[in-house]
């Protein structure tokens, strides 16, 4: 733990030495709140005099503040009190937002790989904080995809908070509401704090993208289409750069429908993500995955309504020294644990393999999960997965599935290798699409299936089932060293 508490120091530093500086209000330059006229000159007005006064706190009192893109300075903290609201100004014929920026990678989709055409960004910032009781609303303008403009040519904004290129980053205490593509979208940020942080949005919540030295604690994210907390290390910077160093801790994750989280009532009308299968909502490392994945923590979480808990890396990154602990999970739409090293390699030509070697799960508990994809870890031929470390594991699964459907499924599913039967396990092969637990199809085991997998650890699992199932527990393919203690099966009668 010791080497996760250093991660906190500049953030605390930089915390005393913001509140420091000089208060003002963004009505003293001109800002209205009243929902009607645009606010966002005024605000970006208040944030550089606050930078060119050597730094301070720029504060939106209680009201609602329509607004294109807001340009974080550094220095700066930007304090929305209780009751304020930054929303998202629809695009006109004569407004929109920023530009989307030049940038010549391409190995990620558009969303990932730009950031000014956002509702708040930054760039080589440094000791920049958002904080306060305050929601940020992407309003339904915030698009779920890529580059857009209006007839007329003005730019539509597709994240509510993006940085690049920044350090001493902290954002705590505010909401974010329907943010489109992600509602914090941080690349190449470190020394980042995240905290009491709740967001409710249509796709990605957190994507934590080639951030070293992060601390995300007691947030509640809510993301029925995409994932919630999502650490990645893709190849936006046009450089490899690790995501490393990472504790996630006390936080919840969800699959409720859009909005329902903020306003109470979680309800659960949507039925599927759009990729047809349940909704996603979960802790994940991947999928973009090229700079690396070291040192990461995952402890004291929940899942509920949402997919399980996904470690991929399928560009060309390493995965190392993986702790994931005190991990609680109900009503589980997909595989409770998805361990998953595959070829994709959008990375360079000549790009180095993925590797996973040195992941422990311990102290899980999982309530009413999916069987159809079991618990899954799969490598490639050639290149499998090392070094899993699975301890104090307690599952009940739903069942129901008989050998005959593993047998007659069709693979309906868009990410689907194809394949039948007892072939089942070898989808695994079929490494160059996107990794998703139903890519697999419905396995020939109902609690574990493993394949290209070396020194696996299967310690203290229990695994039960709500309805009978006709499949075995467990199922192996090109596997050395799998070891089995303390295993109780507890099968439906």
């Amino acid at each position: 733990m010791k080497k996760y508490l250093c991660v906190l120091l500049p953030a605390l530093v930089f915390y005393v030495y913001a509140a420091a500086g000089n208060v003002v209000s963004v009505r003293d330059f001109g800002a209205k709140g009243d929902g009607v006229n645009i606010d966002s000159p005024a605000i970006n007005a208040a944030l550089k005099s606050a930078a060119d006064d050597g730094g301070g706190t720029v504060t939106l009192d209680a009201g609602t503040y329509l607004a294109y893109s807001i340009h974080l300075q550094s220095g700066v903290t930007l304090r929305l009190e209780k009751g304020a609201v930054i929303k998202a100004a629809p695009v006109t014929d004569t407004a929109g937002y920023d530009e989307a920026e030049p940038n010549k990678s391409s190995y990620q989709d558009f969303g990932h790989s730009h950031w000014h055409n956002s509702l708040m960004w930054g760039e080589n910032l440094n000791n920049v904080t958002i904080e306060g009781e305050g929601l940020i609303d992407g309003n339904g303008v915030l698009t779920r995809g890529g580059k857009k403009k209006t007839p007329s040519g003005k730019t539509t904004a597709n994240k509510a908070l993006a940085m690049r290129d920044c350090s001493n980053v902290i954002v705590r205490g505010v909401s974010f509401l329907n943010c489109g593509h992600f509602a914090l979208l941080l690349t190449g940020v470190d020394d980042l704090l995240i905290e009491n942080v709740t967001a409710d949005t249509n796709r990605d919540g957190f994507d934590i993208d080639c951030c070293e030295r992060v601390i995300i604690r007691n947030c509640d994210v809510n993301t029925v289409n995409d994932d919630a907390i999502v650490l990645k290390c893709s190849y936006a910077l046009g450089r490899e750069k690790p995501t490393s160093d990472v504790l996630i801790e006390n936080c919840r994750v969800s699959g409720y429908d859009i909005g329902s989280l903020i306003d109470g009532t979680r309800t659960t009308h949507a039925e599927k993500a759009p990729d047809g299968d349940g909704p996603t909502g979960r802790i994940k490392l991947g999928t973009e995955s090229n700079g690396g994945f070291r040192h990461i923590k995952v402890r004291n979480c929940t899942f509920t309504h949402c997919r399980g808990l996904a470690l991929e890396t399928v560009d060309g990154a390493p995965m190392e020294d993986i702790e994931v602990c005190d991990i609680t999970m109900t009503d589980i739409c997909n595989s409770p644990i998805y361990i998953r090293l595959g070829d994709r390699m959008r990375a360079p030509e000549g790009f180095h393999p993925s590797t996973i070697d040195g992941i422990r799960i311990r102290r899980v508990n999982v309530d009413d999960a999916d069987s159809r994809y079991a618990c899954l870890i799969a490598g490639v031929k050639g290149n499998p997965v090392r070094n899993v470390r699975i301890e104090n594991l307690n599952i009940r699964f739903r069942g129901g599935i008989t050998n005959e459907d593993v047998r007659l499924q069709k693979g309906s599913n868009p990410f689907f290798f194809g394949g039948t039967g007892e072939a089942a396990i070898s989808r695994h092969e079929g490494t160059g699409g996107y990794p998703e637990p139903s890519a697999h199809g419905i396995q020939p085991a109902w609690g574990f299936s493993i394949s290209y997998a070396e020194n696996i650890l299967l310690d203290r699992i229990r695994l039960e089932c709500i309805r009978p199932d006709e499949r075995p527990w467990l199922y192996q393919s090109h596997t050395e060293n799998v070891r089995l203690e303390n295993i109780k099966i507890i099968p439906a009668f």
